[in-house]
């Protein structure tokens, strides 16, 4: 028998873990990025295996979802900043493309037109437009001058507005915001001056009464369900008040995993998808929301740090926006599911049940650790 001199404590040896270190650095993967990341996976299929009341298909689906979603983040995490610029047009054409298609020839399900069916998989063309409308956004504007113009400006909105207006008529409004805001915050990060962002801001306040005339029916009762959940318990408001019970009931240390009741009972709408942080919060209590909250809150701020240390004006733009939009994610699905945002289509990310938002998630953060492990050394 051959015996090994290398004991367990040998793997957490300084020159062990600078070597594992270094192969990530290989094959430019962020450590720290990838930790946090594999955090909250694992925690999303504890979290999803009670929700679906322990249905193993499911759990096989959502992990088949993160092996496809981990394989694109790790091929993008190889293609430099320099030729990911290069097919920043491309992907926005073809994305806006599918977008028409899907408007014309798109699936229906639940009441939306979403998604084209290729036979094995459906393709939801707004997820990505996620990452395209950023992308191309930063190469827009790595190649002008900064601060932002006027003209800048104006060239740059129909690229953000069509697009989202293409998938509010879908209808797909959480998306549509999440696409919105995808944009802005390139042109944020890009030098927009607070004259413009006041005028932007002024504009919107008062359009804000024309749009209330624009929405859907299901729309404006959403908007009035935040305002007053009460005035209608068992149906508009049923939605949101099961889920401040679920999280309420939880208390500090919840009831315990398998142990809730309001999505085993069946009380819990969508307790699989954008309801699934109530099932966390009623089985994992108020503790379980904030170690969830803290992981979410840890991905957010190592994008900030890439972000600023990314060494061209593509990549910091970029990096950014994917920064920015992955933080409004999860607030805004949190927000919906605790009372304090009205109720809008944007699943929890890395947590919720799906393929495509996991696949453009995982497509993202491939986007940032490229931009981290290309960066260059710079020596004095």
């Amino acid at each position: 028998m051959i015996s090994s001199n290398r004991s367990p404590s040998a793997l957490y040896h300084p020159s062990y873990l600078s070597r594992v270190l270094a192969f990530l650095q290989y094959i430019h993967v962020d450590f720290t990025l990838l930790l946090f990341i594999s955090f909250i996976c694992c925690a999303g299929l504890i979290v999803l295996y009670s929700a679906s009341s322990q249905s193993l298909p499911m759990i096989e689906n959502q992990v088949g979802h993160y092996l496809v979603g981990f394989g694109i983040m790790l091929t993008l995490a190889q293609i430099s900043p320099v030729s990911l610029q290069r097919t920043a047009l491309p992907i926005y054409l073809f994305g806006f493309s599918l977008l028409v298609v899907v408007l014309l020839f798109g699936h229906i399900g639940k009441g939306a037109q979403r998604w084209l069916n290729l036979g094995l998989v459906h393709i939801q063309p707004s997820e990505i437009m996620k990452l395209a409308i950023p992308m191309l956004l930063a190469w827009y504007y790595s190649k002008i001058h900064l601060p932002i113009t006027t003209r800048s400006l104006l060239l740059a909105l129909p690229i953000i507005f069509i697009p989202a207006f293409l998938t509010a008529k879908q209808p797909d409004l959480g998306t549509a915001i999440v696409l919105t805001i995808a944009g802005a915050s390139v042109l944020f990060f890009a030098g927009l001056s607070k004259r413009i962002m006041t005028a932007a801001f002024t504009l919107l306040a008062a359009c804000i009464p024309f749009a209330w005339y624009i929405l859907h029916d299901y729309q404006r009762q959403r908007i009035l369900t935040f305002l007053n959940p009460e005035r209608d318990p068992l149906g508009k408001g049923y939605h949101i008040i099961q889920s401040k019970i679920a999280i309420g009931s939880g208390g500090i240390f919840g009831k315990g995993w398998l142990n809730g009741t309001q999505s085993h009972l069946h009380f819990l709408p969508e307790h699989t998808t954008d309801f699934i942080f109530a099932v966390c919060g009623e089985e994992f209590g108020f503790l379980g929301g904030i170690i969830l909250i803290t992981l979410y809150m840890l991905v957010f701020l190592r994008g900030l740090s890439i972000t600023l240390h990314a060494q061209d004006t593509f990549s910091r733009l970029l990096a950014g926006s994917i920064t920015f939009t992955f933080f409004v994610s999860f607030f805004t699905n949190i927000g919906m599911v605790t009372g304090i945002l009205p109720v809008v289509g944007i699943p929890l990310p890395l947590i919720s049940y799906g393929g495509s938002s996991m696949i453009t998630l995982m497509a993202s953060f491939g986007i940032l650790m490229s931009i981290q492990t290309h960066r260059k050394l710079v020596t004095a």
